[in-house]
């Protein structure tokens, strides 16, 4: 039987909850705007007050949703009638910014916009970006291990960890707070923490790598002619700034049109009729040197016929406008009823999935639209289908087109939105039984009461 309100505040009495139309007005996950059914809210202030929770839940067999910013995907965050939702919005401070060793030491709840601009006022940068960054918290983020615009560059949030702060399902916390880039001292148990989504246990507080702030970055927008032009300036300008491209974005025409026109608020920078657009970042010393590489960068490729029309913009605004084009999600939610992916494809294969991903939906939903864009510099893209229904076999039948023909095409189910409720059904396609056995074990090891978001990947 779950705990109630009473008795957790009763327990409790200095603990934040919500319960009630506090709670029930929460969204849970992106595009999903049904009321929150769970108990409540729990909002603890510091690792001590979460520990002693969670002993507390486990003792009493209460089933835990951990909350971050609550904007995935995969329904990682979705509750029942029964689930008690801890949330980390009061865990949000960014505790230390160590300049000498470049590390930043923050809460599980600090949002990533707040982190990027208060290591950027030390001259440093935690490079780990994507567009959610107002709202996604780094706790979430190491959860999911995050992925998002630098991957190509930096990796994912994984690489972006030194240590963690994790609470486990029985109270203990675990500190591996770890400040050095080598450190090969036995197992390095935060790995198993992230991108567990939860299950295994509570992040708490990170200790996350920074690099210097580069001093310019010259941002490119190009319009290609073929997805072959696409794979093939991706290269070109890999190899022609010797491994300073951190960004390469990519809008199939779809994608394009759908963010540059009414009701959309952006306007096209560059004509509709081009089949692919990629938004491309490079970074250097100075304008004038980065600017002059990435002009000599277009022309080289413009040559070679990769890019049919192009601009570089001259300052932040026009940036934050061709970025605000990438990042203008929220227009997917014209096709609603829909159904989003999150899939990496090898490059070398990309091509011949889609052609046979969309052929077989163009035979069993005829007159379907879709828009496809994505990071793809690191084989990541993103598809989003209209399903003109809110069937759930019809929803079924879409995901079965999208995710079979990865496991012939040597792809995954989930870049990096995770698994959650929504792809736990798909799993197999990306992980053996072997993998999946071992999940299990790790499973049953951390939670053996099944407590921490239940449900969730698999079924324990």
């Amino acid at each position: 039987m779950s705990l109630s309100i009473e008795q957790l505040q009763a327990q409790f009495p200095n603990l934040s909850l919500l319960s009630g139309e506090d709670s029930a007005a929460r969204q849970l996950s992106f595009g999903r705007n049904e009321p929150c059914t769970a108990i409540g809210f729990a909002r603890p202030r510091d690792t001590a007050e979460l520990a002693a929770l969670l002993k507390f839940c486990n003792e009493n067999d209460q089933p835990i949703i951990a909350g971050g910013g609550l904007t995935n995907m995969v329904g990682a965050t979705l509750a029942t009638p029964d689930d008690l939702i801890i949330s980390t919005e009061l865990m949000a401070a960014v505790e230390e910014i160590d300049t000498e060793d470049r590390v930043v030491v923050v809460q599980a709840g600090a949002p990533l916009q707040t982190v990027h601009d208060a290591v950027e006022e030390q001259g440093l940068a935690l490079e780990a970006d994507l567009g959610a960054r107002g709202t996604a918290t780094i706790g979430g983020m190491i959860s999911t291990n995050a992925g998002g615009n630098r991957v190509l560059r930096y990796g994912m949030m994984r690489e972006q960890v030194l240590g963690l702060e994790v609470v486990l399902a029985d109270g203990t916390i675990m500190s591996s707070m770890n400040r050095v880039l080598k450190n090969n001292a036995g197992y390095d148990l935060k790995h198993l923490f992230i991108g567990s989504e939860g299950t295994l246990g509570f992040v708490t507080r990170a200790v996350l790598r920074l690099r210097e702030l580069p001093p310019h970055t010259t941002t490119l927008f190009l319009a290609l002619p073929s997805y072959d032009a696409v794979c093939k300036l991706l290269r070109h300008l890999d190899r022609g700034t010797s491994g300073t491209l951190s960004t390469f974005e990519v809008s199939w025409n779809s994608y394009y049109r759908l963010v540059t026109t009414p009701p959309a608020e952006g306007k096209p920078p560059l004509s509709q009729d081009y089949a692919f657009y990629v938004l491309a970042e490079m970074t250097g010393q100075d304008a004038a040197s980065t600017e002059a590489l990435a002009l000599d960068l277009i022309e080289t490729a413009t040559e070679q016929d990769l890019i049919a029309d192009g601009l570089i913009a001259k300052n932040q605004a026009e940036r934050d406008k061709l970025w605000a084009l990438r990042d203008d999600i929220g227009q997917v939610l014209q096709f609603y009823p829909m159904a989003a992916f999150d899939i990496s494809v090898p490059l070398s294969h990309m091509a011949d999935y889609l052609e046979e991903m969309k052929a077989n939906l163009d035979r069993a939903f005829p007159g379907h639209r879709m828009v496809i864009f994505g990071h793809l510099g690191d084989s990541n893209i993103h598809l989003i289908v209209e399903t003109k229904s809110e069937d759930e076999e019809v929803m079924h039948q879409i995901e079965r087109l999208v995710y079979e023909p990865l496991q012939k095409y040597k792809g995954t189910v989930s870049a990096e939105h995770g698994v959650g409720l929504l792809k736990k059904d798909f799993l197999h396609l990306s992980r053996t039984p072997e993998e999946l056995a071992m999940m299990k074990q790790l499973k049953n090891l951390f939670d053996p009461k099944n407590i921490l978001n239940r449900g969730k990947i698999f079924d324990a």
